[in-house]
């Protein structure tokens, strides 16, 4: 029998408890547009400043260009003076693609440099071809080249096809904040080994710059001077002027005269002779390596590093945007840019350069680093990659700049753009479980699948995708070392099938929807039409 009386004392009244910015402190409303920013895409600084900016962006995308060209131009059996004239090639088709992009692409401040994502395949490339007979190395070299140049003809027309039919746009239109968030950040976390592990190799220059940047850039731009905005500009050159002093002395003095291989390699500024070996003056031109060589299984090999730059210049774009003061990217400017990049890709083949291009992510975290998120910067920008990709002695004195000089610039750089990711949260409800449970799986899975294909990677070319097929393990082997590639893939699938219909306002889609589409806001006309007059020559559905 249970029990019917009372025993004790009524409980005592409950009191609601005082609103949250009472009891707990401020709270901060969503901003579609970040409010600290100097100048926002469309304004300009001085035009001297905008020069010594411009020069830092060239500075910053030069490191992923040199480290790309020492990891494959020697494998490929490549002299130093291979390794100059395809440094030069890079510089020329980052220039001529990031010119293209910023007045007829996504229009962003985005600078497209060389991609990682075409390492795989073209290891493979290297692997085929280093079995046959060749009377010397440069032959062996050359024929590599055709053979890549084959390659990135044919696989330009997949980025071309995705963009100009509209198929990327309406793919886009799939997102919404709860998807961009772990795509923009591993954009950043994904590259992960370009940072402290590339600096470790030469700790004693890294991690200076790395402290030196940190204490110039974000304390001393606090101290009253009418000077001060100099620190928080133009830090970068100082500090990557003084490290590089610092690194001649060492290697003046011998420090490095006794070390292992690689640590000369990482420390010395006159490593392999780089200076000595560049043409003072060369002009990159179509087929400078020879007759394009197509074969069909390295066709299809390097596929899924043409799916991958979409992918990663996708989230690169959203972040550029924010970092910019601009709105994200709607659906017909996502599939123009990708298009454009096919056409990129496409020179690229017919120039004979060593990889594809893809949005720069460490230039955008240059953007989030100077506050500084204009347009005609990155475009002045071009100017000096198209001068140095000529003048070839000029070129490679900036490139014996040390690479971990390089990774501590880019452990600011990537964090930054991976931060930026993580605000695309404001816009949905961080308190659904539903939504921590799409973005947690999508963030682990991202990196742990991207991680586990990287360390079952055999470093030429091989990787855990072993079938009967070559071409199809590097398609896969491709796409899932892409940490931000297998986000977007595991996102999608989530957001879209969980709960998608009776969710809607909590995946954020009554701020998202506007944005996907060209008129859906007044703002997205100023930030992304095309030039003027050009309006007259692009079919309508691309403006």
């Amino acid at each position: 029998m249970g029990e019917t009386a009372d025993h004790g004392p009524p409980p005592p009244p409950q009191v609601a408890p005082p609103p949250l910015a009472v009891s707990r402190g401020p709270t901060w409303v969503p901003a579609e547009q970040l409010q600290q920013l100097q100048y926002c895409i469309h304004s300009n600084p001085s035009l001297p400043q905008a020069f010594l900016l411009a020069f830092q962006h060239y500075i910053v995308m030069l490191g992923t260009t040199v480290l790309i060209a020492n990891l494959l131009v020697p494998r490929m059996g490549g002299t130093q003076g291979d390794k100059a004239q395809v440094i030069q090639t890079l510089l020329l088709m980052s220039g001529v693609n990031t010119l293209l992009q910023t007045l007829f692409g996504s229009r962003l401040p985005t600078v497209m440099g060389a991609s990682f994502a075409y390492m795989l395949p073209v290891f493979s490339i290297i692997n085929d071809i280093e079995d046959g007979n060749f009377a010397s190395e440069h032959e062996r070299f050359t024929k590599t080249m055709r053979t890549i140049q084959g390659s990135l003809i044919v696989c330009s027309f997949i980025n071309i096809i995705l963009g100009f039919s509209r198929l990327w746009g309406e793919l886009t239109r799939l997102f919404s904040p709860i998807v961009i968030v772990p795509v923009v950040s591993l954009v950043g976390l994904g590259l992960y080994a370009r940072g402290f592990v590339l600096l470790g190799n030469c700790v004693e220059i890294g991690l200076p710059m790395l402290i030196l940047l940190v204490v110039s850039q974000q304390y001393l731009k606090h101290v009253p001077s009418r000077a001060n905005f100099i620190f928080e500009r133009f830090a970068l050159l100082f500090c990557i002027g003084i490290v590089w002093a610092f690194a001649a002395i060492l290697t003046v003095a011998g420090a490095y005269n006794n070390v292992k291989n690689q640590t000369k390699e990482s420390c010395r500024i006159d490593r392999a002779s780089l200076i000595s070996d560049a043409s003072w003056i060369k002009i990159p031109y179509p087929f400078q390596w020879g007759t394009p060589v197509f074969r069909a299984s390295h066709v299809f090999g390097m596929m899924g590093a043409a799916l991958v730059t979409s992918a990663e210049s996708t989230g690169t774009f959203f972040a550029a945007a924010r970092l910019a003061g601009a709105t994200p990217p709607p659906a017909n400017v996502l599939t123009r840019s990708i298009g454009l990049q096919g056409i990129g890709m496409l020179l690229e083949g017919f120039f004979g350069s060593l990889v594809g291009t893809t949005a720069s992510v460490e230039n955008v975290g240059l953007l989030g680093l100077t506050n500084i998120g204009s347009r005609r910067v990155v475009q002045i920008s071009t100017a000096f990659m198209i001068f140095f990709s000529i003048f070839g002695k000029f070129g490679a004195f900036f490139a014996s700049i040390p690479l971990p000089i390089f990774a501590a610039i880019y452990c600011i750089l990537l964090g930054i753009v991976a931060a930026v990711g993580i605000t695309f949260i404001q816009f949905a409800n961080n308190n659904s479980m539903r939504n921590i449970y799409v973005l947690g799986v999508s963030l682990f899975l991202g990196i742990s699948i991207s991680q586990y294909f990287v360390s079952k990677s055999t470093g030429t070319g091989g990787g855990p995708t072993r079938t009967g097929a070559g071409w199809f393990n590097d398609i896969l082997n491709t796409i899932f070392t892409s940490a931000p590639t297998v986000a977007m893939i595991v996102g999608t699938l989530l957001d879209n099938t969980l709960d998608a219909r009776s969710t809607g306002i909590d995946r954020g889609l009554p701020w998202w929807e506007p944005f996907q589409h060209k008129h859906g806001d007044y703002r997205t006309e100023e930030f992304y039409s095309f030039p003027l007059l050009i309006h007259e020559y692009i079919p309508t559905r691309f403006h």
